[in-house]
């Protein structure tokens, strides 16, 4: 008689894992108070492994390596279970647990769910000797990030992978990307979520805790391969945009500007800060400029004062240097700061700059030399440099993380590809025209924003009619410190960011696929 599951685990765990680690993954398969299933390991075990499923009744198969990709391994697994459903467990580089009741519970939500292809719970976390528990985020059609987080348990019924072929061999790095992707397509994907003590399963932590710039070691070919999977998933929905589709061939517009630029910065109680942003615009080899600083924090927000210094009779004040403009507001919006500058800038250009970071000398001009470059450009990008504030107050240039060039964007491919990361680049330079066309930013009137994606929307919505401009050099410096909103942000931040940027792509992708069927 076929068993209802088959489990696949790998018997060759990576980073380290101890042997005992390893046999408490085997134990907890043992201990599952539903029996109906048999047992595949992703490589050889050893004897002992073997017999204390076989002492218990459970029929085992090993799938010999011999350097063979994920994907090919896989399939040999597959071809081997005549199952109903498959219990995937992601071990090779962390220590996976599972509770007693945990196939059970897996079993009774497909049978509730008879339409999803895919099922996926939150976990445990043990992290030197604490548990945690992890509440993974919910899927929808916007959940096409390659980092997303499906944890390291998947249940999966075998008609869904029959559906898309099981696993494509061709895929190098990203199989399980690419098959969640395309399940996605054909069935719905279900979550299972935790109150409390309601996790399937514990994962073992690694030392590695979470920074926004890990995505820049990803090699190359990784990265290159996860374009096409997105891509060719977006063909699949008809949410793809073809090169060229959609685009305007070049700009017309009543040019009202009287200044190159107006650099735009909203600030909120970062006194220490602003005055270096500041200083950075007027050294631009650009001075047809303004800064324009607009202050969230209201009337008493101390980085009013430091403002004031670079106005008309402060103490720094010159009037041969780039005019210091302040709004004041009592509403901390991102957006909303931004759109008040905008509607008072007399520049041609919006350039983005934050008010702990540094523009290069350079980069307004060559910002402005890449409009000027082709008729059709609707934003420029540039790339940044990451620095960091010492306790002593001195900053210095992060040299272990490279110039941020964000070059996986293509002319071609790259609106489509930025559904896939979370951002493009920055410093961002946009005329302001086309800020008012596209609607202004959001001002946190976006699902589950806050303070977060107003400026990735606008690349997406500016990207469906217009080419993105790029600059290669390192035009602005990223500033790290201990009060800023990149440095070593916990997991409850990033979950926030992640539901608001997901909600953004699951409304691209659904104005993506109407634009395709006009």
């Amino acid at each position: 008689m076929k068993p209802k599951t088959t489990i696949i685990l790998h018997s060759d765990p990576q980073n380290n894992q101890l042997a005992e680690q390893f046999k408490s993954t085997v134990r907890s398969i043992v201990s599952q108070i539903n029996r109906d299933f048999d047992v595949i390991f992703l490589g050889i075990t050893d004897t002992k492994t073997r017999d204390s499923l076989e002492k218990n009744s459970i029929e085992i198969t090993e799938i010999k390596i011999k350097d063979k990709d994920f994907a090919v391994l896989m399939n040999e697994a597959l071809k081997q279970s005549e199952a109903d459903n498959i219990l995937y467990i992601d071990n090779r580089t962390n220590p996976v647990i599972l509770k007693k009741a945990a196939l059970e519970a897996f079993q009774i939500s497909a049978v509730r769910n008879s339409k999803s292809g895919l099922f996926y719970s939150d976990y445990e976390l043990e992290d030197g000797g604490n548990i945690k528990e992890i509440k993974l985020l919910f899927h929808h059609t916007g959940r096409v990030r390659d980092n997303q987080d499906y944890g390291k348990v998947n249940f999966i019924r075998r008609e869904a992978l029959d559906k898309i072929s099981l696993f494509d061999e061709s895929v190098k790095h990203n199989s399980l990307y690419d098959m969640r992707l395309k399940i996605s397509e054909h069935y719905k994907i279900t979550r299972i979520s935790n109150k409390f003590n309601g996790s399937f399963y514990k994962v073992v932590a690694s030392k590695k805790k979470a920074n926004v710039f890990d995505y820049l070691l990803a090699g190359k070919d990784v990265q290159l391969e996860a374009e096409e999977v997105v891509t060719n998933h977006l063909k699949r929905i008809n949410a793809y945009l073809e090169p060229g589709k959609f685009m305007t061939s070049e700009i017309k517009y009543d040019d009202v500007s009287t200044l190159a630029a107006s650099v735009i910065i909203p600030v909120g109680f970062r006194p220490e800060f602003i005055g270096t942003a500041i200083e950075s615009i007027r050294a631009q080899t650009v001075q047809d400029i303004e800064a324009i600083i607009v202050v969230n924090g209201g009337d008493n927000d101390p980085t009013i004062p430091e403002v004031k210094k670079y106005m008309k009779g402060g103490e720094l004040y010159d009037p041969g240097k780039p005019e210091v403009y302040l709004i004041v507001v009592d509403i901390n919006s991102i957006g909303f700061c931004l759109n008040l500058g905008v509607n008072q800038a007399r520049g041609k250009y919006y350039v983005q700059l934050d008010s702990d970071d540094r523009l290069k000398p350079d980069a307004v001009e060559k910002i402005i030399d890449c409009f000027r470059s082709s008729g059709d450009i609707g934003m420029v990008i540039g790339s940044y440099e990451v620095w960091e504030k010492g306790d002593d107050g001195f900053l210095s240039r992060m040299k272990d993380i490279p110039v941020v060039t964000h070059d996986e964007w293509t002319e071609d491919n790259g609106r489509n590809n930025l559904l896939r990361i979370n951002g493009a680049g920055a410093p961002r330079s946009i005329p302001i025209h086309i800020i008012k066309e596209m609607g202004y930013f959001g001002i946190n009137d976006d699902a589950y924003a806050r303070n977060y994606g107003e400026d990735y929307e606008m690349v997406n919505k500016i990207a469906e009619y217009y080419k993105i401009g790029r600059i290669y050099d390192p035009v602005y410096e990223v500033i790290r410190h201990s009060g800023g909103t990149d440095h070593a942000i916990n997991q409850e931040v990033i979950d926030r960011n992640d539901e608001a940027k997901d909600d953004m792509r699951k409304e691209i992708i659904l104005r993506r696929i109407a634009f395709n069927t006009i």
